[in-house]
């Protein structure tokens, strides 16, 4: 099949492989044409224009830039190589104030925009930068870092597009109704939301399951059951509804953390409490999700919410995460299966640097979460699971008629692989990239 927009001629064409387009009908096609950064035509279609440049693709497999939905870059790019998750012993691990001055606050971002780069990845949401880290110990989140954003944004330096939610608490702790009602009345920078777009708010719930800080309703092992992190209004509860109210009422799109299922279940009486809320540039969503029911699926699906979930983080802390649920508990936690099959918005994600923001491990955990459900390992299976990475991570930026697939009308971001993922059996690990392409340029191409 072949398409293509009105208009004469191609900076580029790219063919002579599989191109897996992850448009509506998952059409392979052996061409794309670009123009103005613009993929224009696909198939017979593409290689009958005329172009200033061909990419010859020599059998290798092109498919949609991959966006990591949760990936803290400029944290990355700070601590990079070291990983939470990682062969790193705790003594060599970063510590303290990693970025202190512009400067370094640019290089960092440069670093993480090459690192991913080389991975494939031509999209990311970075989750919580804002006034409240101000005073943090890292310097990674603060109001600095995201000046430094803005400032390489307007000097069109990015090599990676950017979603960047605004945070008015502390990384991994607690927020006040004061200052969140405080940040929401400051607008965000003026920016081009195809490149750094700021389209809402990220709020910490609670903690994580192995901590036994996710609020839950049956009790760990201790007894206890966690708690919320947001503070003021008379109690943490009404701390919580009250800010998602606040950022709803301006529109606003609202990640909020949560792993545990009680914490979900209070997000859900919310948003379901305000339907229909105003629109919001993207939709809302639950972060990590660890706990979630299939009630509470079901009922995030039934109102266009979504979860942006870590398979990889699930991997690496299943044994520590039964010893406070149990095994029984453990069995369901993380259910990306029920994900899929109830069609919520579900986007796969790496966390980085928690765990590597290689996407190529993370798509193999996925696949092992979802066979172990009972899932079989077939193209079907594997499509959905890149599907998660760059069709619906673009429905979450609210940004899926624009990015996420490879048919005219599309940004023109892309992935070239040297095998195709799609082959059942393959780990997604034995697949190297080969070249990044986004905007229609290469920004990482492997000579």
């Amino acid at each position: 099949m072949s398409t293509a927009l009105s208009g004469d001629g191609a900076d580029l064409i790219i063919r002579g492989g599989r191109i897996h387009t992850l448009d509506p009908r998952d059409t392979t096609t052996s061409a794309l044409a670009v123009r103005d950064g613009v993929i224009v035509a696909t198939g017979a279609d593409a290689e009958a224009l005329p172009a200033r440049s061909t990419l010859e693709l020599d059998g290798r497999t092109v498919v949609p830039g991959l966006n990591d939905a949760h990936l803290h870059a400029a944290w990355l790019g700070a601590r990079w190589p070291h990983l939470f998750f990682s062969d790193t012993p705790p003594e060599q691990q970063p510590s303290g104030r990693l970025v202190s001055t512009a400067g370094e606050r640019r290089a960092t971002l440069r670093r993480a925009w090459r690192l991913l780069a080389e991975l494939g990845i031509t999209s990311y949401t970075e989750p919580g930068i804002g006034p409240g880290e101000d005073d943090g110990e890292t310097g990674c989140f603060g109001s600095d870092m995201l000046d430094a954003y803005v400032e390489l944004h307007r000097e069109g330096a990015q090599t990676s597009r950017v979603t960047l939610l605004r945070l008015f608490g502390t990384i991994d702790g607690e927020s006040t109704l004061d200052d969140f009602e405080r940040g929401l009345q400051t607008p965000p920078p003026s920016t081009d939301a195809r490149w750094l777009a700021i389209p809402g708010v990220k709020i910490f719930a609670d903690g994580i399951p192995p901590m036994a800080t996710a609020w839950t309703d049956e009790p760990y092992a201790d007894g206890t059951t966690g708690h919320l992190l947001t503070r003021g209004g008379g109690d943490p509860l009404s701390a919580f509804q009250r800010m998602i109210e606040l950022a709803a009422a301006r529109g606003l799109q609202i990640a909020v953390h949560a792993t545990g299922d009680r914490s979900i279940a209070e997000f859900l009486a919310v948003l379901e409490r305000l339907d229909p809320a105003p629109a919001a540039p993207g939709p809302h969503y639950v972060v990590h999700g660890d706990l979630a029911t299939p009630a509470q699926i079901a009922r995030m699906r039934d109102i266009g919410a979504g979860f942006a979930i870590q398979p990889l983080i699930a991997a690496h802390t299943h044994s520590w995460a039964a010893v406070q649920l149990g095994e029984a508990r453990v069995a369901a936690a993380w259910p990306l299966a029920e994900m899929f099959g109830s069609g919520a918005l579900t986007t796969l994600t790496s966390d980085a640097p928690i765990a590597t923001p290689d996407w190529r491990p993370s798509l193999d955990a996925s696949l092992r979460l979802v066979t172990a459900a009972g899932g079989v390992d077939d193209a079907e299976l594997r499509r959905r699971l890149l599907r998660a990475m760059t069709v619906e991570a673009a429905r979450q930026d609210g940004a899926a008629e624009w990015k996420g697939t490879l048919e005219p009308g599309r940004v023109a971001d892309l992935t070239v692989l040297d095998e195709d993922p799609l082959e059942p059996g393959r780990a997604f690990t034995s697949v190297t990239v080969e070249r990044t392409v986004v905007d229609g340029r290469t920004v990482f191409a492997r000579d």
